[in-house]
C-alpha cells in the first residue's frame, strides 16, 4: 500500500467503525456527518479490499479482516497521537476531559475533594464518571475509554498499572437512635439483626457474607442492593444493619444521620487503589490527575 496515497483521517474514521460498527454512531463519535462517514467507509473498502462492514440482517458485523484489526489500529493511533502531546501540562488553560470509573464506596471519599481542586486549579478541566463495571465486563473498547480507575479488583484489570490509594477497615451502620445499637459488638446481636447486604453489578454475593461462611456464620439478610450508598439510605430510614467501609460512614454518614458501631468480628483491610492504562504512564495530564487522586485519597488534600 502506497501511504502517500492515503489519507491518514480515513484511519480515524476506521478506528470509530470498527469501535462502533454502525456508521451513524461513528459519525457522531469523530463530529462528521452520516454521508462524509459512508463516504469514507467506502474508501476504506476500496484502500483495504475488503467490504469491513456488512449487513446481518437488522444490524451491521465486523468482516474478519475488520476484527483483526481493531487491537493494532488502537495502538497505532495511540502511538501517533503521543508523537504531537504537548510536553508539558498547564491545569490553569487545559480543556482536557478525564473519564474515569470509581465505585460508589468511593464517590463520598473522593469526589467533594477532587471537584474542589478541579475548581480551584482547573476551572476548563471535565471529569466524567464512567458507569463502575466489574473486571469480568469489561471490554477492550471500554478500557480504552478510561483515564483511571478506582477499585478493589485491581489484580483483575488486565493492561493497568496500580498504586496503593488507601486501606480502609469495615463497620456497621446504623441510624442515630436505634435501639439496641451497642449490642450490635456482640456476636449473639449481630446475628439477631437484620441486614442489608451490598451485590455490586457483576458480582453474585457480598463480599462480608463470603467471608462469614467461610467462618460457618450467616446473618440475616433481608435487603440486597447494588450499591453502598442504597445500603446507607436503608440503613438510615429503618432499623437493618449495613456492613460498610469506615471511610464510606466519616464522608456521608453525619449527613445522612448515621452512626458507627464496631462489628464483633474483623474483617480484615478494605484496600483500594489507583489505575492507570499503561498507554499513559508518562502522560503529563495523567501523573497530575493521578497526583490529586492520591492526595485526597490518601488524605493529603
Amino acid at each position: 500500500m502506497n501511504l502517500s496515497a492515503l489519507d491518514l483521517n480515513l484511519l480515524v474514521a476506521l478506528d470509530a467503525l470498527l469501535r462502533e460498527v454502525s456508521v451513524s454512531r461513528a459519525a457522531d463519535r469523530i463530529g462528521l456527518s452520516q454521508p462524509a462517514t459512508s463516504h469514507a467507509l467506502r474508501r476504506l473498502r476500496e484502500v483495504m479490499g475488503d467490504p469491513l462492514l456488512v449487513r446481518a440482517g437488522a444490524r451491521m458485523e465486523l468482516t474478519p479482516r475488520a476484527e483483526a484489526l481493531r487491537e493494532p489500529l488502537a495502538a497505532a493511533l495511540a502511538q501517533v497521537q503521543s508523537l504531537f502531546a504537548e510536553e508539558g501540562f498547564d491545569p490553569a488553560t487545559s480543556r482536557r476531559q478525564f473519564t474515569a470509573m470509581i465505585p460508589d464506596v468511593c464517590t463520598s471519599i473522593l469526589l467533594p475533594g477532587l471537584v474542589h481542586r478541579l475548581e480551584a486549579e482547573a476551572p476548563h478541566v471535565r471529569l466524567k464518571l464512567a458507569p463502575f463495571r466489574a473486571p469480568g465486563m469489561m471490554t477492550p473498547d471500554f478500557a480504552r475509554a478510561l483515564d483511571f480507575i478506582v477499585g478493589y479488583q485491581a489484580h483483575d484489570f488486565p493492561g493497568f498499572h496500580r498504586q496503593r490509594l488507601y486501606v480502609d477497615s469495615d463497620v456497621l451502620a446504623v441510624r442515630n437512635g436505634r435501639a439496641g445499637a451497642r449490642r450490635l459488638s456482640t456476636i449473639e446481636g449481630f446475628l439477631a439483626a437484620r441486614h442489608v447486604a451490598v451485590v455490586s453489578r457483576g458480582e453474585t454475593i457480598d463480599p462480608i457474607d463470603a467471608w462469614l461462611t467461610g467462618l460457618g456464620l450467616k446473618r440475616d439478610v433481608v435487603l440486597t442492593t447494588p450499591t453502598y450508598l442504597q445500603a446507607l439510605e436503608a440503613a438510615a430510614r429503618t432499623d437493618l444493619v449495613a456492613f460498610v467501609p469506615s471511610r464510606l460512614i466519616a464522608a456521608a454518614g453525619r449527613d445522612m444521620g448515621l452512626r458507627r458501631v464496631e462489628p464483633p468480628l474483623d474483617t480484615g483491610h478494605d484496600e483500594q487503589d489507583l489505575l492507570h492504562p499503561a498507554r499513559l504512564n508518562a502522560d503529563p495530564a495523567s501523573i497530575w490527575i493521578r497526583s490529586l487522586v492520591l492526595e485526597i485519597g490518601r488524605g493529603q488534600a
